[in-house]
């Protein structure tokens, strides 16, 4: 990869990772349903008039959506909103490779090979040494529902692969006119129209910003700017820089919510990362009873596993 390029894949990282501050700062403003609405309206307007019409089947949109926009942003923002730390939270998302890699082997039939099944054991064992952290310090509840939060996500993937979307941004874009209408719901019915209004009403400047950031910089431009890499390198070339996700998201809580890391925490990190690192960048198996042979590294990304690859957004 170019410098420029290995740049542009690092302020990606770095996006990502400080995103989890913002919404952390974001929650103090909006309900956490009401947030990932707001999010998820600001991020499809109006770049859903520039992008142009969807280029995969809707069930795709609608399922990723749904599973990826309700169900893993709801219980992420709720986990946080409930006190996990959003360094932690950024930390603990990146199970989602193990989730993945399981659920692709049940509808996929993806196996595993040794490697892989290593690094999911080596990233388990990191989420039992950060529960035992957080038991000691925080709530297990937004602890739990930030692991509830990196199932979904690893379900989206699988589904992301099945829809083999050619344009990551195009597919993203559509994904996100979905959820609106299902949060906005819910977050009438659970958090009521009362402390929805209120926030509404109370919207300021900052509110503002952090609704664009978790949009347009983490969304569009993240997306926009990942995707543009995967289609000139090959996906074991750009996906590594994922793992400075947490790295940004847990230094960035640190710099500017004045979160403490424990010793506990950086060896649940060191635990995570290194197994996801196992997990992601293991060699894969070809699916049945016998191994075919590997990709060439000097190819592109094949379709399926470039739209995996960029649903690495928080």
């Amino acid at each position: 990869m170019r410098p420029s390029h290995i740049a542009l894949a690092a302020l990606v990282a770095a996006v990502w990772g400080v995103n989890f501050v913002v919404i952390e700062i974001g929650l103090d403003h909006f309900p956490p349903l009401l947030f990932s609405a707001l999010r998820f309206l600001a991020a499809a307007l109006p770049a859903v008039f520039l992008v142009g019409r969807p280029k995969v089947a809707w069930k795709w949109i609608v399922g990723v959506g749904l599973v990826l926009g309700v169900a893993k942003f709801g219980l992420l923002f709720t986990g946080m909103d409930l006190g996990a730390p959003a360094g932690l939270s950024s930390l603990i998302l990146q199970v989602q490779a193990v989730f993945t890699a399981l659920f692709a082997f049940v509808a996929l039939g993806e196996r595993p090979g040794k490697v892989k099944i290593a690094g999911m054991a080596v990233a388990l064992a990191g989420i039992g040494v950060a529960a035992v952290d957080e038991g000691a310090s925080g709530p297990l509840v937004g602890f739990a529902l930030c692991i509830a939060a990196a199932a979904c996500w690893g379900v989206s993937n699988v589904l992301t692969r099945k829809a083999s979307p050619p344009d990551a941004l195009n597919f993203m874009v559509w994904v996100s006119t979905v959820p609106i209408l299902p949060l906005l719901a819910l977050s009438l019915l659970l958090e009521g129209p009362e402390r929805d209004l209120e926030a509404l009403r109370g919207l300021d400047w900052t509110g503002v910003g952090v609704i664009v950031y978790v949009a347009w910089i983490t969304t569009v431009f993240g997306f926009g700017a990942w995707g543009w890499l995967l289609r000139r390198y090959p996906a074991s070339s750009v996906a590594p820089f994922s793992l400075l996700v947490p790295v940004f998201g847990m230094s960035s809580a640190a710099l500017f919510l004045g979160e403490g890391i424990s010793g506990l925490r950086w060896c649940a990190a060191a635990l995570l990362v290194g197994g996801v690192a196992l997990t992601s960048l293991a060699p894969r198996r070809a699916m049945g009873s016998g191994a075919g042979p590997e990709p060439s590294q000097e190819r592109g990304p094949e379709p399926a596993e470039a739209g995996v690859r960029s649903l690495s957004s928080p």
